[in-house]
This record gives structure tokens, C-alpha cells and sequence, in this order.
């Protein structure tokens, strides 16, 4: 059986996207979400939050990054991405989710709940082939 590395989640975006280029010209789309935990029972109950780093890369990072701001919820669809590296002899880590596709939750032009509307990865002008074509990593 060969592995499997998949994660979806739904959160609320912590801070607006930030869109950088490396140095070839490939998009990247940075941004984090926070998942609200609930736990317990009757009066015990408690909540914590997990925050999440979020990477999306070449069109589609490009073309949903205006539309990725603080508070919006979303859905993400993704692998998750671990990265190693040494600074002044310490050994560093960091896990990311890789998305492959993005579902908006709330409507980016109604925050007042009524008449949601959902926005998908495959609604914008790049297709899911063509994003895959530019992630480094497979």
C-alpha cells in the first residue's frame, strides 16, 4: 500500500494573503487559518485554536490571493508539507499545507451572512493541471 498524504480543513483566515515571486516568476500565496476546537462536556466544556500555515502556489495563488483576507472562512484541500532546515546548529522544522484547491465560505462581497455564495480554485481562469505544474516539490 503506498502513502497517503491528504488534509482538509475549514478555518477562518488569520491575516490577509501575502503574494510573493521566486525568482523564476512563480507565484506563492502565503497565508494562515485558525480552527476553533470544542471539547468536554455540560460544563466542562473548552476550546482551544490551532493555526495553520497555508501555501498556495503559481495561478491560482495569483488569482485568489486578493480575494484571501482576515476573517473570511474557507475550505482547504491540500497535502501537508514538511520543512527541515539548520541555523546555528539547531535543527528546524515547520509542517505547511500545500493546497490544491480553495473553497470560499462566506461571500468575499456580503460578511452579513445572508446570500452566501462559494468560490472555488476551478472557477478562476487556471486549471488544477496547470497549478500541479508549478509546485517544486513532486
Amino acid at each position: 500500500m503506498s502513502d497517503i498524504n491528504s488534509v482538509t480543513i475549514i478555518g477562518r483566515l488569520t491575516r490577509n494573503a501575502e503574494l510573493k515571486y521566486t525568482t523564476t516568476g512563480t507565484a506563492i500565496c502565503n497565508f494562515s487559518v485558525a480552527l476553533n476546537k470544542r471539547y468536554g462536556s455540560g460544563d466542562q466544556k473548552k476550546e482551544s485554536v490551532h493555526f495553520f500555515n497555508i501555501v498556495l502556489w503559481g495561478k491560482a495563488g495569483e488569482a485568489l490571493s486578493q480575494y484571501l483576507t482576515k476573517g473570511k472562512q474557507v475550505g482547504i484541500t491540500g497535502e501537508l508539507d514538511q520543512q527541515r532546515w539548520e541555523k546555528d546548529g539547531q535543527q528546524h522544522s515547520q509542517v505547511k499545507i500545500t493546497a490544491k484547491t480553495v473553497q470560499f465560505l462566506s461571500n468575499p462581497k456580503n460578511e452579513s451572512g445572508a446570500g452566501k455564495s462559494t468560490y472555488s480554485q476551478e472557477s478562476t481562469p487556471s486549471s488544477t493541471d496547470d497549478f500541479q505544474d508549478d509546485i517544486p516539490f513532486n
